[in-house]
């Protein structure tokens, strides 16, 4: 038997030979189907790896007070068409929730971004202008989750005592200091110097933003370097998950009284969970990854039918030698099996190149995403799948079509 299968795949290469454009044109209708198969999920990986990596930078078991959920625009409305324009959460307010908030299976910390696309200088140079200034308190690491690469993080004491110190990203430590040491250096922002008490460890972009552009530093100095009342974030990060759901519903209890909302009254701040966010980026990646799915089959499908079409030519086109093989005592199994192992060969040929390209695709968006490349294992297993059913189900009409011509009625076509 593997002497016959051996045979015709012999037979299967010497027509691709015979009929090169032919061949080419129908490997790369499937090269083009199975790419987009596997382009489609690879890159559905890439965002879903994106998604996941930014929800590690969020933190987990936390849960964050903002002026809107989940940074909705200014101008949310109600259900009765009316907009919703929430206060700011100024320093007050943050504060006093950070001194009444106090539970041993809660870390607080309250922050605000002071400034974006803020120039930053050295003794020597100066940088775009494309960096944001975040007024930190000394909990923002560990709440967020940001780790140093070279350095310390900020103490209670450089908080309260205004210390002009600072935490930077890479990105600044690239521009502005080359292979010099950056720890220690100082650098001048709005015309105030800080010393460099440590560096960000290097994050992938995440949600489409830089996480390697920000600039720390003490909270009420960046208020007043900036002049600003400032739009706080309260940020909650949970250390026991098995008190989350109580310590969220203290602290809105809490937030409400802070701002003195009456019962009847709706909240007038946003709350951030990173549980409801997870739940909600995965709703997402499921879409995409059925969206893709579809998408893929559509493009297979068509391919198959192309595939179909060109093998129906290929037996008309041989007619006199199916006769001949037939006249020397090819059986009809034997010439169904040549035309379906020819219509395997080419969809297979056609499929490696289609995944190799599909795979490059998501290499590449991956790359833009600054994510690693994970090898989308899924994707090929159903490529390589979808590669047998198109052979069969391509190759199967015309493969009997051809056994069943009548030998003497194919000698005499011409």
């Amino acid at each position: 038997m593997w002497k016959i299968i051996r045979d015709n795949i012999n037979i299967a290469f010497e027509s691709i030979k015979a009929q090169k454009i032919r061949a080419f044109i129908t490997m790369l209708i499937i090269a083009f189907g199975i790419m987009a198969l596997v382009g489609t999920l690879s890159v559905v990986n890439a965002i879903d790896n994106n998604f996941s990596a930014g929800l590690r930078s969020l933190g987990s078991n936390k849960f964050s007070f903002k002026r809107y959920e989940n940074n909705l625009l200014q101008g949310r409305r109600h259900r009765r068409g009316r907009k919703k324009i929430n206060p700011k959460i100024s320093f007050r307010e943050a504060f006093d929730f950070k001194k009444k908030f106090d539970d041993p299976y809660a870390l607080v910390s309250i922050s605000f971004q002071a400034a974006r696309d803020v120039e930053i200088k050295t003794g020597e140079k100066k940088s775009d202008p494309k960096y944001v200034v975040i007024g930190v308190d000394e909990n923002y690491n560990k709440v967020n989750v940001l780790e140093l690469k070279k350095g310390k993080p900020f103490t209670v004491k450089d908080i309260q005592n205004n210390r002009h110190v600072a935490l930077i990203g890479s990105d600044l430590v690239k521009e502005l200091f080359d292979n010099r040491q950056a720890l220690n250096s100082e650098i001048i922002i709005k015309g105030n110097r800080f010393k460099i008490i440590g560096i960000l460890q290097n994050k992938q972009a995440t949600f489409g933003g830089s996480e390697n552009n920000k600039i720390l530093i003490p909270v009420n100095l960046a208020r007043s370097i900036f002049q600003s009342g400032g739009n706080f974030s309260v940020d909650v990060s949970v250390t026991d998950k098995n008190h989350y759901e109580q310590l969220v519903a203290q602290a809105i209890a809490m937030m409400r009284n802070i701002r003195k909302l009456k019962p009847s009254e709706a909240n007038n701040f946003g709350i951030n969970r990173s549980d409801k966010l997870e739940a909600e980026l995965k709703k997402v990646s499921q879409s995409l990854r059925y969206f893709a799915f579809i998408i893929g089959l559509i493009t297979i499908l068509g391919s198959s039918i192309a595939l179909m079409n060109i093998m129906l030519v290929s037996v008309t086109e041989r007619t006199r030698e199916i006769g001949i093989r037939k006249a020397i005592g090819a059986t009809r199994l034997l010439v169904m099996l040549q035309f379906f192992v020819e219509t395997l060969v080419i969809t297979f040929l056609g499929g490696i190149f289609g995944i190799i390209f599909g795979l490059l695709i998501g290499f590449v968006v991956a790359n833009l995403m600054h994510n690693p490349f994970g090898m989308p294992w899924d994707a090929i297993g159903m490529a390589i799948f979808v590669i047998f059913v198109v052979a069969f189900v391509s190759g199967l009409y015309p493969a009997y079509k051809a056994s069943k011509l009548d030998p003497i009625q194919a000698l005499r076509y011409e």
